[in-house]
C-alpha cells in the first residue's frame, strides 16, 4: 500500500475486514484520518514520534516510540503503511489476550530472537519511564526500571536462564495483572 489512494478497494476492505476488529465503517474511518495526517500514505518514524510527544508531554517518549515503531513497520520499510497501522492498532486496542501478549512480546523482544532478555527489557522498562517522566507514581519496589526488571524476571524467568520464552512471558503476565494493565497503555497512544 505505498501508494496513496483516497479510498481502500473493495478488496482490500474485504481483506482488512477479515484480519482486524474493525468493521468496513470504522476502516474508511480509520483510513480517512491516516490519510489527512500521512498524505502520502505512509508514516515516518519521526511523525510517529511527533504523535507520542503529544500524549506525553512530560516525558521523553522518543525511544519508547522507536521501539514500537518498530513492532508496528512489519515490512522493515522504515515506513508504516495503512495496513500495517491497522492490524496493530486492532491488536492492541481489540485483540484477546493472548494477542496483545504476542504484540508485547515482540516490542520486548528487540532483536526478535525469540527470547527477551534482561538487556531487552531493561531499555523498554527504561523507555517507559523517562516517557512518562513524574506523571506515575510508583511503589518502592518499582520505582527504577532495574527493580522493576528485576521483580518482573524473579517472577517470571521460571527456569532461571536469564531470557524470557513467549510461554514465560505470556504466563507471568497472566499472573502478575500489573503487566497486563501496562498493556492498556498501548490502547490510547496508537
Amino acid at each position: 500500500m505505498g501508494k496513496s489512494q483516497s479510498k481502500l478497494t473493495a478488496d482490500e476492505l474485504a481483506e482488512l475486514q477479515k484480519n482486524t476488529y474493525f468493521d468496513k465503517k470504522e476502516l474508511q474511518q480509520w483510513h480517512k484520518g491516516f490519510l489527512k495526517d500521512c498524505p502520502n500514505g505512509q508514516l515516518n518514524k519521526e511523525e510517529f514520534k511527533k504523535i507520542y510527544r503529544q500524549f506525553f508531554p512530560f516525558g521523553d517518549p522518543s525511544q519508547f516510540a522507536d521501539y514500537v515503531f518498530n513492532v508496528f513497520d512489519e515490512d522493515k520499510s522504515g515506513t508504516i503503511e495503512f495496513k500495517e497501522f491497522i492490524c496493530a492498532l486492532s491488536v492492541t486496542s481489540r485483540g484477546r489476550l493472548d494477542e496483545k501478549l504476542r504484540w508485547a512480546f515482540q516490542l520486548y523482544d528487540i532483536d526478535r530472537d525469540g527470547y527477551i532478555t534482561y538487556g531487552e527489557m531493561l531499555a523498554i522498562v527504561q523507555s517507559i519511564y523517562k516517557m512518562t517522566g513524574q506523571m506515575v507514581r510508583l511503589p518502592e519496589d518499582e520505582d527504577t526500571p532495574e527493580k522493576r526488571v528485576d521483580k518482573i524476571f524473579r517472577n517470571m524467568d521460571k527456569n532461571n536462564d536469564e531470557k524470557l520464552t513467549f510461554e514465560e512471558f505470556k504466563e507471568g503476565s497472566k499472573q502478575d495483572p500489573t503487566i497486563v494493565q501496562a498493556l492498556s497503555l498501548y490502547d490510547g497512544l496508537v
